[in-house]
């Protein structure tokens, strides 16, 4: 076990997370303020962090949520990282999983690298976005990816997103299936922030364009009071089927007893997105990655 966070405790374990804070669009055109608050983001009776994004002005964002990252706390490089959620549906809301370069004060993005394990359109809950950003040898930015349309609305049930880092490879999957959905390589990304460590951001933002779509996402408040974005643990319904993804032999990797990567982060988490004036519907975020 490398690093874990069960959310057995009251509070939030700052030793572990980062509460990021404001608004200014957060270079997306964002409606949302992240704040410490407790409504915002916190743990419930079942042991389960809760991010929830409220409607509620502050300064000049009409919409609260939270932003938890590990910056400064813990970085993952190789191995594996499993997600296993429940998606939301609603124009507006935009639940993300993803990552940043540790060394982004150093290189600016998107220098540093962005790995996008999951976003979400709510207005599209059969579509799955999976993005890289880097910049290439000019400086400017690029990204590629997929969006994977679906014959299954990712809301109706949990699925399992998982992403495998290993030397010059980053590859993606759903449901723990043999093989990606997506594999990047990225050779014109230079210099190469991908064999770098890495750490995990979750959050969900309200609004915004997306830079994998170059859409406008408007909040649809009538809608508000039924979206929640849950992620439940992968301990719920175990990987260990067969040969997991593959991984282990990989340059960069240390192959584990059960072939198991050299790390792997499993994720109980859900997000409520409700109006201000909506009482409970407390779901939850938790934490726990594990590794050799």
């Amino acid at each position: 076990m490398k690093w874990s966070d069960e959310f057995n405790t009251l509070a939030l374990d700052q030793s572990k997370w980062v509460l990021e804070q404001g608004g200014g669009g957060w270079g997306n055109n964002e409606l949302q303020n992240y704040t410490s608050s407790p409504d915002n983001a916190f743990i419930n009776s079942s042991g389960n962090l809760v991010i929830k994004a409220i409607k509620q002005q502050l300064g000049s964002n009409a919409y609260t949520s939270a932003r938890l990252i590990t910056k400064g706390k813990q970085n993952f490089q190789y191995g594996r990282i499993d997600v296993r959620a429940k998606i939301p549906k609603g124009k507006g809301v935009w639940p993300a999983i993803w990552m940043l370069g540790a060394d982004i004060d150093q290189n600016n993005w998107p220098k540093c690298g962005e790995i996008d394990i999951m976003e979400l359109r709510g207005s599209r809950p059969m579509e799955l976005i999976s993005t890289m950003h880097y910049a290439n040898s000019t400086g400017a930015y690029e990204y590629i990816g997929t969006t994977e349309k679906l014959t299954v609305d990712l809301s109706a049930d949990f699925h399992t997103y998982s992403v495998v880092r290993s030397k010059n490879m980053t590859r993606f999957y759903l449901d723990g299936s043999a093989e990606p959905y997506y594999t990047f390589t990225g050779t014109s990304a230079n210099p190469f922030p991908f064999n770098n460590p890495f750490f995990l951001i979750l959050n969900v933002a309200v609004g915004a364009t997306s830079t994998a779509t170059r859409t406008a996402r408007l909040p649809s408040p009538s809608k508000w009071k039924s979206i929640t974005f849950a992620i439940s643990s992968t301990s719920k319904k175990s990987q260990r089927r067969g040969q997991p993804l593959g991984v282990g032999n990989e340059p960069g990797m240390t192959r584990l007893p059960g072939n198991f990567p050299l790390a792997r982060v499993g994720v109980v988490l859900s997000c409520g997105f409700l109006s201000a004036a909506t009482p409970g519907n407390r779901n939850a975020y938790a934490i726990q990655p594990f590794a050799g």
